[in-house]
């Protein structure tokens, strides 16, 4: 079965037309848990696929890992359905010897839904995570028609955005427009973590000169996934909050939201924008 999406009969209604049956595709979403040195770390809801690139981004977005060496294997941990299929929804991840987990981490052991990827963090001193990357070193700009484009330029690429409908996508653009990574997922954090992993396994951390652009608004824990990264430019097709644009301007990240093609909003650091 594919388990990225996955077809459904539904009920088509109109107003003034014929209720009809047809068939529709929809995104998938199950459970991954990951695991820490045997250890339950926590659960979070995903979209199938690129698993590996998630667990890798969430440990950079727990402040846990940075650089590829922390990370030396993944891989997936015996687990299956009612029907006795290998269900690959749990990820064991072992850490380089040495590897300081956040003092609250193994506290995180409760659900982490798909609309919110720090749900579960065990206090509010542990929502705030320390950068190894600091932004404001990062002189790299980029320009303002190049911006505006990104939007177009991911939508152009959600293969599976064509198909549902339902997922949100997160795409990693040079400064001069070059898509990098794509990945999409019902959960905006997921499709952002799963192009920070992706960075991370490549060695590619800190990703200086780029610009990460998302599909749907930015929020607090979108500008700290970025901020961890070393990603120093953030675009949203939607707004920010006030969170996010505090944390922004405080960490040397440019922010920019409501971008439509034509114009932008820049909220924070807006030298980089070459106008």
């Amino acid at each position: 079965m594919n388990r990225v999406t996955q077809r459904r009969r539904i009920t088509k209604f109109r107003i003034g037309a014929q209720t009809g049956r047809r068939e529709d595709v929809l995104a998938g979403e199950e459970p991954l848990e990951i695991r820490l040195g045997g250890s339950a770390f926590t659960v979070t809801m995903r979209t199938p696929g690129d698993d590996f690139d998630l667990v890798a981004g969430f440990l950079v977005s727990e402040g846990v890992v940075w650089e590829p060496g922390q990370l030396p294997s993944l891989r997936y941990c015996a687990g299956v359905d009612e029907n006795g299929q290998q269900t690959f929804n749990v990820v064991e991840a072992q850490l380089r010897p040495g590897t300081v987990l956040p003092e609250t981490a193994m506290e995180r052991h409760v659900y982490t839904s798909s609309s919110c990827g720090i749900c579960g963090t065990a206090s509010i001193d542990a929502v705030r995570k320390s950068s190894r990357f600091d932004l404001r070193t990062d002189t790299s700009s980029v320009d303002l028609g190049v911006l505006a484009s990104l939007p177009d330029r991911l939508r152009e690429s959600q293969k599976l955005f064509d198909r549902t409908g339902g997922v949100h996508a997160a795409g990693l653009f040079t400064a001069e427009g070059e898509l990098l990574c794509l990945r999409e997922d019902v959960g905006r954090h997921n499709a952002v973590d799963k192009v920070v992993g992706w960075a991370l396994r490549e060695g590619l951390l800190p990703l200086r000169g780029t610009v990460l652009q998302v599909s749907g608004r930015a929020s607090f824990e979108l500008v700290q996934k970025a901020q961890l990264a070393g990603i120093p430019v953030l675009a949203a097709v939607s707004a920010p909050s006030s969170l996010a644009a505090d944390l922004a301007d405080d960490a040397g990240l440019t922010l920019v939201g409501f971008s439509r093609g034509t114009s932008l909003n820049c909220y924070s650091h807006p030298d980089r924008i070459a106008a």
